[in-house]
């Protein structure tokens, strides 16, 4: 009986371990588009599709890819889904007439705006 519970439990703890969403790497997959040269279908090839789209102007496009940077627990199985995360990536495209022609990548973290917590909004300017 002791041997069999022993069992599950390791069977158990090495299942929990599997992890089975498919990451991105933003900062890595953001040094293939090269502005000027990269077109759509090869911005769909290395992404996939952008997690949102707009038009900017006749002709010019914006295409959004952003990922959420998990926490210390992020990545643990059934706790992970309720931890915070600590940051997101973002890449942002700027496509005319189906070629590249700026690719700006952002890394955002969850300190980023600890500034407006302590800074005193009511001080008149002098």
């Amino acid at each position: 009986m002791r041997s069999s519970l022993f069992m599950l439990f390791m069977a158990l703890l090495l299942l929990a371990g599997c992890h089975t969403k498919q990451i991105r790497h933003l900062a890595s997959d953001a040094a293939l588009i090269k502005p000027g040269q990269t077109t759509v279908k090869e911005v769909q090839q290395y992404l996939g599709e952008p997690n949102a789209r707009r038009e900017v102007a006749p002709g010019v496009s914006e295409f959004l890819y952003y990922e959420d940077r998990p926490g210390m627990f992020g990545t643990m199985p059934l706790i992970g889904s309720f931890s915070s995360s600590k940051g997101y990536e973002m890449i942002v495209l700027t496509i005319t007439n189906d070629v590249v022609t700026s690719c700006d990548f952002r890394n955002h973290n969850e300190t980023d705006r600890k500034w407006l917590e302590d800074y005193t909004w009511d001080q008149e300017l002098q």
